[in-house]
């Protein structure tokens, strides 16, 4: 006899709650099917459900995507690093306290004490026709970051090692909800006997998933324009999985889950009034300008420097998407500015290093590049604005000739401290720093925490 099993799964939602309707009205028809057929069927979510750039999940620290997650019924979920690396260490470890749905993530634990109740490796899942699925978790070890909250991560690979042939034993069929990326999860396809990668973290989109070494790797892009959609056909004489095809779906033309849609009105009210105290009263207006230097932005880059104790501090522009006016500034105000998940960052560097930096930051293509990712929520990066650094440049060219930090020639031997948001710390962006070694994250602060403090100084 063969029997289809049924799987929906979201993954890089972002809480892009926009599409959460959308997504939730496709599936609930398909499950709807599935239970007037009696067939068996699961909902999973993959990581990075939660981003605290938007309201609701600012105001309620994640907890407000637990509540969808369980309002929607699904069964399992895995941790991104939004969830892992965005939240007071205190709230990571309460934060699926209320979950209705199991959480597997292997590789991550507390450094010290034992971990969460709600945290497991694995689970098995045995349907009414007596197939056992395992499901896994892993999330992508972001150890500078975890170990700061006070977590650990271990590397994946090895983890998945360690635990797959103690699941296999009591499984029919092995999942792998991996928060990793399409990189590792083409090596675990070629190395292990699994059935189906459910795939993730680097919003890489497969509108039909990949078979490789008899696996199946699916995954669907992010912010929830799709979902994905898997079938796999379990022979039970054989004991085997015979078939799988899993594909990616589009819900741009899709209508929308009336409950689903009420569910999230009710939470922004709630979050609106979260975010309605008053941090700040402004006696003048303080715009911004993501191409030209304003006080503000002086301001903002000042404050980060003394908070940060440095030698000099940088920041682009772009990291404020809205300014002030004058009179009472809100805590919503201020995530509305600067929704980043973006933490301080405090780099050692050289003077060669900080003076090649500055030399890239400083070109045309870097001011308007439209940067995606690396926690950025902005449309462009913008021009740099710095605090205790100055500039000469060429007079006809506009070519950076010399730096100077706390009015001297930076020395390209000595080393500097330069305070400025995590994304510049990432050799991806900024080449430069390829070679730095020492950099020291601030957690859980983010910069708009640096910002409320800026504004409560102002005037």
């Amino acid at each position: 006899m063969k029997e289809t099993l049924h799987f929906y799964f979201t993954s890089d939602l972002h809480s892009h709650f926009e599409n959460w309707p959308k997504i939730m009205h496709d599936i609930k028809e398909k499950t709807y099917k599935h239970q007037l057929d009696e067939e068996f069927y699961m909902l999973l979510d993959n990581g990075d459900h939660m981003d605290r750039s938007h309201p609701i999940s600012e105001a309620s620290l994640g907890k407000d995507n637990i509540e969808l997650l369980n309002h929607s019924n699904f069964e399992v979920a895995t941790l991104g690093n939004n969830e892992g690396i965005t939240l007071p260490s205190e709230q990571l470890f309460h934060l699926y306290d209320d979950a209705e749905f199991d959480v597997v993530c292997a590789n991550i634990k507390p450094i010290k004490g034992p971990s969460p109740k709600w945290l497991k490796p694995y689970q098995v899942y045995e349907t009414p026709s007596g197939i056992n699925i395992g499901v896994i978790g892993l999330t992508a070890p972001f150890q500078a970051f975890y170990e700061k909250l006070g977590w650990k991560t271990l590397s994946p690979l090895e983890t998945l090692e360690q635990w797959l042939p103690e699941i296999k034993a009591q499984t029919d069929v092995m999942i792998v909800l991996s928060h990793l990326g399409i990189n590792s999860d083409e090596t675990m396809a070629e190395r292990y006997d699994i059935d189906l990668i459910m795939g993730g973290h680097t919003h890489h989109l497969l509108n039909q998933g990949q078979e490789k070494n008899g696996t199946l790797i699916t995954a669907v892009g992010k912010h929830g324009y799709y979902y994905g959609d898997v079938s796999l056909t379990f022979d039970h004489y054989q004991r085997k999985v015979v078939q799988k095809e899993g594909y990616a779906i589009p819900i741009e033309n899709e209508a929308e889950d009336q409950k689903s849609k009420i569910l999230l009105e009710q939470l922004n009210e709630k979050a609106e009034d979260q975010l309605s105290r008053t941090v700040a009263h402004l006696k003048q207006p303080y715009p911004i300008n993501w191409l030209n230097e304003t006080p503000l932005m002086n301001a903002f880059v000042n404050t980060l420097r003394h908070w940060t104790k440095s030698d000099c501090a940088m920041l682009n522009s772009g990291v404020l998407l809205t300014g002030f006016e004058k009179g009472p500034v809100t805590r919503r105000d201020v995530h509305q500015s600067c929704p980043h998940p973006m933490n301080p960052c405090v780099m050692v560097l050289t003077g060669r290093e900080l003076i090649e930096t500055v030399r890239m930051i400083e070109q045309e293509r870097f001011i308007h590049f439209e940067l995606k990712g690396l926690g950025f929520r902005g449309k462009k990066i913008g021009k740099m604005v710095y605090s205790n650094l100055t500039i000469d440049y060429h007079d006809e060219t506009n070519y950076v000739e010399t730096v100077f930090v706390n009015g001297e020639t930076v020395d390209p031997h000595t080393t500097y401290t330069v305070a400025t948001a995590d994304t510049f710390s990432f050799p991806w962006l900024v080449p430069p720093i390829s070679s730095v070694k020492e950099k020291h994250y601030f957690l859980p602060e983010f910069l708009r925490d640096v910002l409320e403090e800026c504004l409560s100084t102002l005037n």
